[in-house]
């Protein structure tokens, strides 16, 4: 999953995208509202967090733009400001969670996962499709009960993969959603990690059915082929 954090205290977004990043997420952090902004509505992501005051364009400016844009994508509000009034002017221009600071971080990651369940799979700790668990709160995988060994990036792609069992995805898609804007990609990134996936979760597994498949012209897909 691609998160973009928008906030211009460079200690707090330091920290965000750490955190974030140990949560096997893709993370842009981006410290002014008017690169904000243009992230927001040009790239494509899963959740966006929006600090509310910004230099620049504001948090509430850049979320009317996103929604004027029909960009759906869901939106948490970060804001010192905790009055109603303050509040419901976020959620009236789209916002759809709202978090006051100081905050821990355990509840941000707990409002984060909650955000994503547009996807059902999103906000579950343990995930399993086709014999397939992968542990989000352990980082560990297992196929029919047998552990399987992953890099951090190799779980992210096998995480998005699995989250969305049936359905095709182009390298470009998995590029935006599971790598951020500044990593080293190569055109074959998505390539070679999907070949180290194939060799630890299908060829590991000889006597179980083949489970990353390629779709030629169109990308990759996770489950059984029919």
């Amino acid at each position: 999953m691609r998160i973009l954090v928008v906030e211009d205290d460079p200690k707090i977004l330091a920290a965000l995208k750490r955190g974030l990043e140990r949560q096997s997420y893709a993370v842009d952090a981006i410290g002014n509202g008017d690169e904000g902004e243009a992230m927001a509505t040009t790239e494509e992501y899963d959740l966006v967090i929006l600090d509310r005051m910004l230099p620049g364009t504001d948090g509430v400016s850049i979320l009317k733009a996103m929604r004027e844009n029909s960009i759906q994508t869901p939106v948490l509000l970060l804001t010192a400001k905790d009055k109603v009034l303050d509040r419901a002017e976020g959620l009236n221009a789209g916002a759809d969670d709202y978090l006051v600071k100081p905050f821990a971080f355990v509840e941000l990651i707990a409002r984060v996962r909650a955000l994503l369940r547009r996807n059902p799979q999103s906000i579950d700790s343990n995930i399993e499709s086709h014999g397939v668990e992968l542990d989000r709160d352990s980082f560990t995988a297992r196929r029919n009960g047998t552990s399987i060994e992953l890099t951090a990036k190799e779980f992210a792609l096998l995480e998005y993969l699995l989250t969305h069992t049936g359905r095709v995805f182009s390298k470009d898609h998995l590029m935006q959603h599971v790598w951020d804007y500044d990593a080293d990609i190569l055109p074959n990134t998505v390539e070679v990690y999907v070949g180290y996936l194939r060799s630890k979760i299908d060829k590991a597994f000889p006597d179980q059915p083949p489970l990353i498949h390629t779709r030629r012209g169109f990308g990759y897909v996770f489950g059984e082929k029919k």
